[in-house]
């Protein structure tokens, strides 16, 4: 390579893989987080750039649902 050329972009990273099914946790779910969870799967398929608005949103809404639960 000549000085001065811009390197060239290595392979783009596999997307990571989708988390393992729980078993059945009973009354012992939440909602809000089981809906973050399964945001956070979906946005593997998304461009980049909307990744990281899914992955904003999921942090928002576990760092919410975390903080309603420590004041209970």
């Amino acid at each position: 390579m000549a000085p001065g050329a811009p390197a060239r972009p290595g392979p783009r990273p596999a997307p990571p893989s989708l988390p393992e099914p729980v078993e059945d946790l009973g009354d012992d779910r939440h909602p809000a987080v089981d809906a973050a969870v399964r945001a956070m799967a979906n946005a593997a398929t998304l461009a980049p750039a909307d990744q990281i608005a899914q992955y904003e949103a999921a942090y928002e809404t576990l760092r919410e649902t975390l903080a309603t639960i420590d004041q209970a």
